[in-house]
């Protein structure tokens, strides 16, 4: 190990143990010894060998010993274990530009924060505005810091990926010999992450060229790894990397389908060709060296006898046995939705007034809108007492009264405690329209522990809905040990509804347990969580997910009008 190995060690141990608050006089010794080491003017070997470290100032016997084993073994039993006793994820917070160790202590203590992903879900929930030592300024700095750091990372929301998509459609689409031009890869089928963008043109031959040459020259273009004249491939600013390839029109649909994937949906795909005697590819559809013509991909479907399969379920999930049979489903669209739930205002943790909310959903054509705030035990959300409950609700009836075009439901997301009890009686219950439960503390549990507290939970004749299951921040924590299958057969038999999280952080439940869901009737309420009025138009990432679990219509509670919900569900007047 070479003195810039030690010293980046000796620093990390100065500050693991800043975040454990330990003695200063200790911290500040790791610091001074990470400084010396990484300025000698000799090779760390040689002192080691003649065992000469003792000269240098600021190392004495325990840093000698340290320094030796790193020198001489490659590792350190003392830092392996102190890395051991801290979450993972703590010493990448200090990647973060504003993020020292005193502040990363902070967040772990009173937030319990432990990854970027947990930091950033934190703060586009403003958790950090209120909490000693950070402030809304504050808070956008380290934003801003996880952004920069996200830079180079290997996989990607899908926002963010969808948003640098249309960057890249919007500068390609109107040049000179495109025919035809679309995102392909996971992108098109709005996985909940996304790793690169892949993107498909057909185009007259002799514009390619020319097509390539722009695209490797865009104003966003960080680096060009490789241009050709039929496949180039990017990276943007961003950090995200983009494939393009240019095709002949008649190409175009089976390279499309080829392209968007999955590679376990091609693999069907060429089976199903390989039935009916033909060969299929990126190249087309051949019976024997004939290419079948296909104008769009509905006709490389209707010419393998297959119903039409949108891009959302070619996962290999059985779709194509659906397809054989006619049975593919009429996908959720986006005006199917009638109104929203699971708002959070300026009551807990959300940044604006319930007016400003109400007035927004109805300019967005809403028909309701249910308001659901923190509850007491949520106490770094600002959740809501008793008092501020009576509070809130009669400002919900004054505002009723003011806008009566819109229904607003009294509601409120409600902590399961780790014995799957609620944060509030039932009496307080019972003044809410809807009561959203939802697990936000103690999640380290087992499969057992898990489904007990949600099954508990289920049970409460005063839970309408559970909200983000599986407790899952994506590319940031993984989801609690819940066997969801059985969790949604208990729900089914509760009669209960399940959340699909629009939240780009979260979409929970996923697209596979949404399909599980439609199977066994229960019903699925696609809520934003939005804590700003910007948070409201997490909506469409929600529906994506909905499609691509299979859901239509009927299966999402959202999608009924005030009178179906009244009726059917929630028995406010």
């Amino acid at each position: 190990m070479n003195k810039k190995e030690v010293a980046k060690i000796l620093e990390e141990i100065g500050e693991l143990l800043d975040i454990k608050g330990e003695n200063p006089f200790k911290v500040r010794s790791y610091y001074n010894a990470s400084r010396t080491i990484s300025t000698l003017q000799e090779d760390i070997d040689t002192l080691v060998n003649q065992g000469r470290l003792r000269e240098i100032k600021g190392i004495g016997e325990a840093l000698n010993n340290k320094i030796t084993e790193l020198v001489t073994t490659g590792k350190l039993k003392y830092y392996e274990d102190l890395k051991a006793s801290l979450p993972e994820g703590l010493i990448d917070l200090l990647s973060i530009p504003s993020l020292g160790p005193r502040k990363i202590k902070t967040l772990y203590e009173k937030l319990n924060i432990t990854n970027i992903g947990e930091l950033e879900y934190a703060c586009k929930e403003n958790r950090l505005v209120s909490l000693e030592g950070f402030g809304p300024k504050s808070q956008q700095n380290i934003l801003e810091g996880i952004k920069f750091k996200r830079k180079y990372d290997r996989r990607f929301l899908y926002p963010e990926v969808e948003k640098e998509g249309q960057y890249l459609l919007e500068r390609l689409k109107g040049l000179k010999g495109i025919i035809r031009i679309s995102v392909a890869g996971s992108l098109r089928r709005k996985c909940e992450t996304v790793k690169d963008i892949d993107i498909l043109i057909s185009a007259e031959p002799e514009f390619s060229n020319d097509i390539m040459n722009t695209f490797c020259s865009l104003d966003r273009v960080e680096k060009v790894i490789a241009q050709g004249d039929t496949k180039s491939s990017i990276m943007l600013d961003s950090g995200i990397n983009s494939d393009l390839r240019v095709v002949s029109d008649e190409q175009y649909p089976y390279a499309l389908h080829y392209f968007t994937g999955s590679k376990e949906h091609n693999v069907e795909m060429r089976r199903v060709a390989k039935k009916f005697n033909r060969k299929l590819n990126e190249y087309g559809l051949f019976e024997e060296e004939k290419n079948i013509p296909c104008k769009d991909e509905e006709e490389l479907f209707e010419a393998l006898g297959l119903q039409y399969i949108p891009p959302e379920l070619r996962e290999s999930f059985g779709e194509i046995e659906a397809a054989q049979k006619n049975q593919i489903p009429k996908l959720l669209e986006e005006n199917d939705i009638r109104g929203l739930f699971h708002i959070h205002s300026n009551y807990s943790d959300g940044v604006e007034s319930i007016e400003n909310i109400v007035k927004k959903c109805i300019e967005l054509g809403y028909e309701y809108v249910g308001i659901c705030d923190h509850s007491k035990s949520a106490y770094y959300a600002n959740g809501l007492t008793e008092e501020r409950i009576i509070q809130q609700h009669r400002e919900i009836d004054a505002l009723q009264g003011k806008y009566s075009q819109i229904k607003i439901f009294k509601g409120i997301e409600v902590d399961i405690a780790s014995d799957g009890s609620l944060d509030y009686n039932d009496d307080i219950l019972k003044s809410f329209d809807v009561v959203i439960g939802a697990i936000h503390s103690k999640l380290k549990m087992t499969a057992e522990e898990a489904m007990e507290r949600m099954v508990k939970a289920l049970r409460n004749p005063e839970v309408d809905m559970i909200a983000h299951p599986t407790g899952r921040l994506l590319l940031a924590r993984e989801p609690y040990p819940l066997n969801i299958n059985h969790f949604l057969e208990e729900a089914a038999k509760y009669g209960k509804i399940i959340e699909l999280n629009a939240n780009p952080h979260r979409l929970d439940l996923d697209w596979m347990g949404c399909k599980y869901a439609k199977g066994l009737g229960v019903k699925v309420c696609i809520n934003p969580d939005a804590h700003s009025l910007i948070g409201l138009n997490d909506m469409k990432y929600g529906i994506g997910i909905a499609r691509k679990g299979w859901l239509e219509k009927e299966d999402i509670l959202n999608s009924l009008s005030v009178k179906e919900l009244q009726e059917k569900y929630f028995d406010a007047e």
